[in-house]
């Protein structure tokens, strides 16, 4: 037993992980749908992730995350998403912000299994939160969609969304850099030309028009009040400063994936808790009680939802063991000897 020799290690590139995903977006909404569901069924397990940062007046973007945690349920796993992002990396170096490894790891051994490129799937299972979120907090049958931010993470959100909900008409989309806002409404045309695309001239008037908005931007400080919402509508803060402190203090119902992990590193919901103008009994709930049923989602039209996603290490885990277990069975990536 002692002579046996290690699991040899698959490692999956970003083509690979595509590959293995897949076209569409189910196989991420069904592992973050599961995902929260064991969350809030306490059968996760997930520290506090840890922001490495050495530029002291640095943008607040830029820093990398060690994300550990276990997903239990029928399958267990554990792993650990270790991702950079610096805000400048497009205009400075020509590379996307954001850079993810996952690494996978055995639950009974400890020993890593995978090793795949983690951007990827960030991005994805980051559209499949809004997606599972609108599920429960948009109203139903909303038309209209607005995204702020029209980068990578803008892009997955806006496909997964009209994927997921296909009542949606029209899709207004605004970027400070306007070229990001044309060339994702053109890739729209040739995906859903069905759907009406609008390119907002400002934020204002993109936000006003939306029933579910999107923010996926770089903002340092927040810049969306509270009068821009629609009555009804349903906001993910993706990027998670772009929200005024009066959004958070006049919703309706203020919804987060996990309130420990939100509660932090100067964000905005941490800074009102610090007031003491916000808490977690003023909270609606995180998103898995809603989605188990233990929380109502929308229960009246005209409700203004504002989610509040800090990101879970569980989904990027959840997510990683999906694409995986596909690739396996695919015969997907390349095997590494140790």
């Amino acid at each position: 037993m002692g002579d046996a020799s290690p699991p040899a290690l698959l490692y999956l590139s970003r083509a690979d992980v595509t590959a293995a995903a897949g076209s569409g977006s189910d196989i991420f909404v069904d592992a973050v749908a599961g995902a929260f569901a064991l969350h809030a069924r306490r059968e996760t397990v997930q520290p506090l992730k840890p922001y490495l940062r050495w530029r002291p007046d640095g943008h607040i973007a830029d820093r990398i995350i060690a994300m550990p945690a276990y997903v239990g349920g029928d399958r267990p796993v554990a792993g650990l998403k270790w991702i950079g992002s610096k805000h400048d990396n497009p205009d400075r170096a020509g590379l996307e912000r954001a850079s993810a490894l996952i690494v996978l790891n055995d639950p009974d051994t400890h020993y890593p299994v995978a090793v795949m490129e983690g951007a990827f799937i960030s991005a994805a299972r980051t559209a499949a939160v809004t997606a599972v979120a609108a599920r429960h907090l948009a109203r139903p049958g909303f038309r209209a969609l607005t995204c702020v931010g029209c980068g990578p993470i803008g892009r997955h959100q806006v496909f997964t969304l009209l994927e997921q909900f296909p009542s949606v008409e029209t899709v207004w989309l605004y970027d400070l850099r306007e070229p990001a806002a044309v060339g994702l409404g053109e890739a729209l045309d040739i995906r859903h030309p069905k759907v009406e695309v609008r390119i907002a001239t400002d934020a204002e008037s993109a936000v006003r028009a939306g029933e579910v908005i999107v923010t996926a931007t770089v903002a340092d400080r927040p810049w969306l009040p509270a009068a821009w919402l629609r009555p009804g509508a349903f906001f993910s803060n993706v990027s998670i400063m772009d929200a005024a402190k009066d959004v958070f203090l006049s919703a309706d119902k203020v919804v987060v994936d996990d309130w420990d992990q939100c509660n932090r590193e100067g964000k905005i919901i941490h800074q009102l808790t610090i007031e003491g103008s916000f808490s977690r009994e003023r909270l609606h709930a995180e998103l898995g009680q809603i989605v188990i049923g233990e929380r109502p989602g929308r229960e009246r039209d005209a409700e203004v939802i504002l989610l509040n996603s800090m990101g879970m290490a569980v989904i990027d885990v959840a997510c990683a063991k999906a694409v995986h277990d596909r690739a396996v069975e695919a015969k997907i990536g390349t095997w590494l000897p140790r």
